[in-house]
C-alpha cells in the first residue's frame, strides 16, 4: 500500500501533480473480496448494497478480508470575506466559537464520532484571516490555497483506514453553491440553500452573490482555480485531506453539500479522484441531491440532516463497518458446513 510522505504544496501546480500520480484500488483483492463474497453462508445478493460496499471497499485497501478499526473524522473551519454581503443568519464570529466546541467535545459531530469509533480531529484555518470577497476578487490567492490544501494534506493520519471531512464556517454554503455554479452552470437559484436558515429574502440575496462571484470567476482555470477563486479554506483543506486520503487508499465517506463541492474540485480537476469516496448522506440543503447526481453517488443515508460538521458522512461510518464486517467475518458454506444448493 502506498505510504507517501506528508508535504506541503509550495504551489498549485505542485498539489496537481499529486492528484495526476494517485493511484488506482488492488484488482487482485477487489477480485478476491468478490469471490468470498460470492461464497458467504447467505443468498447471492441477499445484503444488497452493502456487498458492492464491502468489496469496493476491500479493493481500494488491498485486502479481500478487510476490517475497519481506526476510522477518523476531521473537521476543518474557516471564515468568508463574502459574509460582507449579508449571506448567513449568524456573524462569522460564530465559526470561533464553534472551534471551540468542537475541540470541548460539545458538538454534534463530536458524538457521532464517538459513537462510530472514529478519532476526531480540528483544524481551523486562519480564523482571524477571511477569505477575500469573491464578488470583488479571487476568494485566495494561490499562496493562500496551496497552504490550505496542505494543512489538509497533512491532517490525515497515514494508519486511519476510513476518513470523513467536515467543515464548519459561516458563509460556507454560499462558496459552495458558487463552486457548484461555476463548476455545472445553470443558474445561482439551483443551487443556494437555506444554509443557516435564512429567510426567503436572503435565499433571494445568496443567488445574486453567487451570481455576480460566478460572472467574475467561472469558466477561469481548472477545478482547483475555481476553488481558489470561490471557495474558502476550509474547502481546500477538505480537498487536500480527500487527495491525500487516496494517495494512501484510504476510503472516504464524503458528507453534505459543502464537503462534495470541494470533492467536486478535485473530480473537475482530476476524472476519476473521488474513485476512493462514496456519499454518506443526501442532506436537506437543497442542491445536495443535484451535486451528488453530478458527481455520480448515491448516498448511503437520507435523514432529512443539514448540520455539516461530517455529521452524517460520520452517522455512516457504521453502514460501512457493518458491510466489511460482514464479508470479512461472516463463514463460507464450505466453513460453516451448509450446502450451498
Amino acid at each position: 500500500m502506498s505510504q507517501s510522505v506528508p508535504q506541503s504544496f509550495a504551489t498549485l501546480d505542485d498539489f496537481r501533480a499529486a492528484l495526476a500520480a494517485l493511484s488506482g484500488p488492488s484488482d487482485a483483492a477487489r477480485a478476491g473480496a468478490a469471490e468470498r463474497n460470492g461464497q458467504l453462508t447467505k443468498p447471492p445478493g441477499a445484503l444488497g448494497r452493502l456487498e458492492d460496499l464491502a468489496i469496493w471497499y476491500a479493493a481500494w485497501r488491498g485486502d479481500p478480508r478487510p476490517a475497519i478499526t481506526m476510522p477518523q473524522v476531521i473537521v476543518f473551519a474557516g471564515n468568508h470575506g463574502v459574509t460582507a454581503q449579508g449571506v448567513s443568519a449568524f456573524p462569522a464570529a460564530v465559526t470561533e466559537q464553534m472551534v471551540l466546541n468542537f475541540r470541548a467535545g460539545g458538538a454534534a459531530i463530536n458524538q457521532l464520532s464517538k459513537a462510530a469509533g472514529a478519532r476526531m480531529d480540528v483544524h481551523a484555518l486562519s480564523l482571524d484571516r477571511p477569505t477575500a470577497d469573491f464578488t470583488e476578487s479571487p476568494a485566495m490567492s494561490e499562496a493562500e490555497l496551496a497552504e490550505a490544501l496542505s494543512v489538509g494534506w497533512d491532517a490525515v493520519d497515514p494508519q486511519a483506514d476510513l476518513l470523513v471531512t467536515g467543515e464548519m464556517g459561516i458563509g460556507n454554503t454560499t462558496a459552495a453553491a458558487a463552486v457548484a455554479n461555476a463548476l455545472y452552470g445553470g443558474a445561482a437559484e439551483d443551487w443556494v440553500g437555506r444554509g443557516t436558515g435564512v429567510d426567503d429574502h436572503g435565499l433571494a440575496l445568496k443567488a445574486r452573490v453567487v451570481s455576480a462571484g460566478v460572472a467574475l470567476h467561472g469558466g477561469k482555470g481548472d477545478g482547483i482555480e475555481v476553488l481558489r477563486r470561490l471557495g474558502g479554506r476550509e474547502l481546500a483543506a477538505m480537498a487536500g485531506a480527500m487527495a491525500r486520503a487516496r494517495s494512501l487508499r484510504i476510503p472516504v465517506i464524503l458528507d453534505g453539500f459543502i464537503c462534495c463541492a470541494a470533492a467536486a474540485c478535485l473530480e473537475a480537476a482530476s476524472a476519476g479522484a473521488l474513485d476512493h469516496a462514496v456519499a454518506g448522506h443526501v442532506s436537506a440543503e437543497s442542491a445536495h441531491g443535484a451535486l451528488l447526481e453530478r458527481l455520480g453517488k448515491a448516498p448511503l443515508l437520507s435523514l432529512g440532516m443539514r448540520l455539516g460538521e461530517g455529521s452524517g458522512a460520520a452517522l455512516a461510518i457504521p453502514v460501512l463497518k457493518g458491510a466489511v464486517a460482514c464479508l470479512s467475518g461472516m463463514a463460507t458454506f464450505a466453513e460453516a458446513g451448509v450446502s450451498d444448493g
